[in-house]
């Protein structure tokens, strides 16, 4: 939209959310003079009933009711779903607000076996068949949530400061997330696996709270895309009444060497090595232990 010869961008969330946060960090960095227009902060809508009640009025079709109050925000990777009797933590989420995946109980009593192929850290084949990323997910989403895998029902802190209670389906997202991570413990480097894990919950909050383009965000994929060379293979993962389990993997990026792996006999790895290695490891531990008897302190429990 235009006004005063302004670019100008308009969306529906409300006051108390995150995505009002997210629309806007994202406008504003890619085009720094546009206008932002929030009827909801801007109109005299209270709550979700009056913007039900507006909806009726000028026949624009929207699933939420008044028996139905519910926020469901659904694209290609999940949906989320809030409001009504959700927003009471004690009281259990009702089947009926479920879109994408089938209650467990009712799932088939066989498990299902899915075998996907990775090439630098993304997914590109299910059982032996390439499909771009909007289909792959798409498959995922189907058979997954056919045997109830993705459901998350969780209390988190919004942005703008208040907890909010969320139920969640995310069914491709959970089965993709699993074998990954099951590959990159086969074809990454014990450090460099520890060192992405620590600017994950970092990332994850730049991504919440809605600064995809900032600079910050983008130093951080750097350094996760540059560990990712190397986590290429197939991975098979297991589903059954809502679970999902990565139950093999293989990659000819492993690192995992049997002959050094092996319980049985070996001529790789001399064991009596590892005498040497545990007592260097455990000098400051016994350094302190000593001191502490010295000054009478107690030792930790």
């Amino acid at each position: 939209a235009r006004k005063e010869g302004a670019d100008a961008v308009s969306h529906g969330a409300t006051g108390k959310g995150n995505d009002q946060v997210r629309f806007e960090l994202a406008a504003y960095q890619l085009e720094p003079g546009i206008r932002v227009i929030a009827p909801w902060r801007e109109w005299e809508l209270r709550g979700r009933k009056d913007l039900i009640d507006y909806c009726r009025r000028f026949r624009i079709p929207v699933t939420a009711t008044a028996a139905k109050p519910y926020s469901t925000d659904r694209n290609l990777f999940h949906c989320s779903h809030e409001g009504g009797i959700l927003e009471d933590p004690w009281a259990e989420a009702p089947e009926h607000i479920y879109l994408m995946t089938r209650n467990p109980a009712r799932a088939p009593d066989r498990p299902r076996y899915l075998e996907i192929r990775y090439q630098e850290g993304n997914p590109v084949a299910v059982d032996g068949k390439r499909m771009s990323p909007a289909r792959l997910l798409a498959h995922l989403n189907a058979v997954a949530g056919e045997h109830g895998v993705g459901r998350l029902d969780m209390c988190e802190d919004r942005y703008v400061g208040m907890k909010v209670r969320g139920v969640y389906e995310t069914p491709g997202g959970t089965v993709l997330h699993a074998a990954h991570r099951a590959l990159e413990t086969l074809c990454m480097d014990r450090e460099v696996l520890i060192t992405r894990d620590t600017v994950v919950p970092r990332y994850a909050q730049l991504v919440y709270n809605g600064y995809w383009f900032a600079p910050e965000r983008l130093a951080l994929q750097a350094l996760v895309d540059e560990t990712q060379g190397d986590v290429a293979g197939t991975v098979r993962v297991k589903l059954h009444k809502g679970s999902c389990s990565a139950v093999g993997r293989k990659s000819d990026r492993s690192l995992f060497d049997p002959a050094l792996a092996t319980f049985e006999a070996e001529d790789v790895f001399r064991q009596n090595d590892a005498e040497g290695f545990i007592k260097l490891n455990a000098l400051r531990l016994r350094v302190r232990t000593q001191r502490d008897r010295k000054l009478g302190r107690r030792q930790a429990r």
